[in-house]
């Protein structure tokens, strides 16, 4: 089991989770303004637990089912009274309106999903201070079924087109409800609405990454005890911080293994195992597993299938070296947030699985190690705030993203070595083009993917029949969501004609131009 890192004794603000893909930016909100909040299942959260958890504030996130369906999801009745400011959002209203006496219609033609305006009502709320400054608000809709009814006690503070109660509350008991979702970044103001409801729970807004960090420390101790551990690092950001983060926790019981599986870009292992030696004195092992890795991806073309296999074989190298360093209980790892989000809902709740994370999906159920993942509840911003916190140097905080997986998720398709050596060129030309043009620290992550086609090419006088590849640039808070970067034509036009001329193989270069969603940020 993961150790979870509670808080001492912070104002807590429980997050009801219904399904919706975007419930941990509602965390990611708030956050930002120093609450501490956890997200649990709605079919986790039953008296006991509140009277345990003891929440100053309750959110009801949003989520796909239908509240007119049996046994549709449902907080229990017990969240109502307790006396707390609720804020629910979109499924959070509709199941909020069911609830206390409103009601709820199919949509026959009033469903709204993407970008719509609210305008306000006459009477002010202060939830909604900072908000219609102008005539009316862009928020981001997202529902099928609306309510037609708001319960007793509610009045209607905005609506929009098609959702006459887009916002409302029942002021007295300090509860509010809106259709859409402020913690996506198409709600512009949405930020304002959750720092208006944190002061109206008046939260001390007093958790910090200081407050983390030591909170980390004391529960890494007492999960591990006088055991050892190891720690998979990559080089990156999150093992980096994770490995110093427990290293300061529990010293010379942490053991670092460092795997070079044959899918690292270029020059990448000599540079990582150099950096970390250079900086910080605990053990490193160097594990060469080159031909392991590759042997068993040889033919594998399915992308699943890939992070299974690179997941199993991490462990099977953490297992083999976790004997060597005197029977290691805990495996250490750099898990973060958005892996878990993807993989599976964070808590075991009902969202919907996006893909496989090699250091999520990918770990058997019995591995013989008990994990040991600090960074499990944070976002990507914040593990490099962690970072600062811990004094990493700035070239390890500032890393771009690199997948556990590596090149093996950049290759649609079958992995070869000569595939593998054709990306690393072309990755290494193209990361140099962005540092040459000082653009590296605007961009969240960038890389290339070798295609799984050839195309027909002239070079010289000569007919080529080589690989495309695609180019990808992204820039990006939290990994959750991601626009692609906009290069000039200049800028793609000189990388195209580099990475043609100084790369064999390949004859044809394209831009990836997707947004997460729909897509995501890696290609598989």
């Amino acid at each position: 089991m993961t150790q979870t890192i509670a808080p001492t004794d912070h104002d807590r603000l429980l997050i009801i989770d219904f399904g919706s893909q975007v419930t941990q930016l509602i965390a990611r909100r708030l956050r930002e303004l120093n609450v501490f909040c956890e997200i649990h299942p709605f079919n986790v959260v039953d008296e006991a637990f509140l009277a345990d958890f003891n929440p100053k504030a309750v959110i009801l996130s949003g989520g796909p089912a239908s509240v007119i369906d049996a046994n549709s999801p449902r907080p229990p009745a017990r969240v109502f009274e307790l006396d707390v400011p609720i804020l629910g959002i979109c499924y959070g209203q509709q199941v909020m309106m069911e609830m206390l006496g409103g009601k709820v219609e199919r949509g026959h033609g009033t469903a709204e999903f993407g970008r719509a305006y609210v305008t306000p009502e006459a009477e002010k709320l202060d939830l909604l201070q900072g908000w219609f400054t102008v005539e009316r608000e862009q928020v981001w809709m997202s529902h099928g079924d609306h309510v037609s009814k708001i319960a007793p006690g509610f009045k209607v503070f905005g609506t929009s087109p098609n959702a006459p109660f887009a916002i409302t509350a029942d002021t007295d008991r300090n509860f509010f409800a809106v259709q859409f979702h402020p913690e996506v970044h198409h709600t512009p103001n949405g930020a304002r609405l959750y720092e208006n409801f944190i002061r109206l729970a008046e939260f001390k807004g007093d958790w910090t990454m200081s407050a983390y960090r030591e909170e980390a420390i004391a529960a890494i101790r007492a999960q591990v005890g006088d055991q050892k551990v190891i720690c998979g690092l990559s080089g990156g950001v999150d093992s980096s911080v994770a490995a110093v983060l427990i290293h300061e926790a529990i010293g010379d019981q942490l053991t670092c293994v460092f795997v070079d599986h044959g899918l690292l870009r270029k020059g990448e292992a000599e540079e990582v195992v150099k950096m970390f030696r250079d900086n910080y004195n605990m053990p490193l092992i160097h594990a060469d597993e080159q031909e392991l890795f590759l042997g068993e991806l040889d033919g594998v073309s399915d992308p699943e299938t890939k992070r299974k296999i690179i997941g199993k074989l991490f462990i099977d190298v953490f297992q083999k070296h976790a004997k060597e360093v005197g029977d290691a209980t805990f495996l250490a790892q750099g898990t973060l947030y958005p892996d878990v989000i993807e993989s599976v809902s964070f808590s075991g709740g009902p969202s919907v699985t996006i893909k496989s994370h090699h250091n999520v999906g990918g770990l058997p159920e019995k591995m013989g190690l008990k994990l040991v993942e600090p960074l499990r509840e944070l976002f990507k911003d914040e593990v490099r705030a962690l970072g600062r916190e811990l004094g990493l140097p700035t070239s390890f905080i500032g890393r771009h993203p690199f997948p556990g997986p590596g090149l093996a998720i950049r290759c649609p398709g079958e992995i070869t070595r000569p595939k593998l050596d054709i990306l690393r060129e072309a990755d290494a030309v193209y990361i140099d083009q962005i540092r040459k043009h000082g653009l590296y620290d605007e961009i969240w992550q960038a890389f290339v993917a070798i295609l799984p086609v050839r195309t027909v090419g002239v070079m010289g006088d000569g007919r080529t029949y080589d690989f495309a590849c695609a180019l990808r640039a992204v820039t990006s808070v939290d990994g959750m969501t991601a626009d692609y970067y906009p290069f000039t034509h200049e800028f793609l036009g000189e990388t195209a004609t580099r990475i043609i001329n100084e790369v064999p193989g390949i004859n044809r270069v394209t831009y990836d131009i997707t947004s997460k969603p729909p897509g995501t940020i890696e290609w598989e």
